[in-house]
């Protein structure tokens, strides 16, 4: 069940890819899949939520495996790309959506 936090502002925890994902969301249309990097959370993605969502969009942004409240697995092959692009795929399945705008970053070089 979703839980209203901040200002439109709602999370959930979404069952997706064999993984839990702690899923921060606001706003409805498009969806638009912001995803976090090292060592972020979702909660970097708090103003842009709300900037979205104003602009007309539903945004998302997950926690991603392994941070903050989402499930993390144990061996190290389970964080390659194949399965955090899973992830968000897998998600967007949740959402009953077939396209999405994703936008990502990273600490890396």
């Amino acid at each position: 069940m979703p839980v209203v936090a901040n200002r439109g502002i709602t999370t959930r925890t979404v069952t997706a890819n064999g993984v839990d994902l702690h899923v921060t969301e606001a706003g409805a249309g498009t969806p638009v899949i912001l995803s976090h990097g090292f060592p972020e959370l979702a909660y970097s993605w708090r103003h842009q939520l709300l900037a979205l969502a104003a602009a007309g969009f539903h945004a998302v942004a997950p926690d991603q495996r392994g941070y903050g409240r989402s499930s993390r697995p144990a061996a190290v092959e389970d964080y390659d790309i194949t399965a955090l692009t899973g992830d968000l795929l897998a998600l967007l399945d949740d959402l009953g959506e077939e396209r999405a705008v994703f936008v990502g970053h990273d600490w890396g070089r």
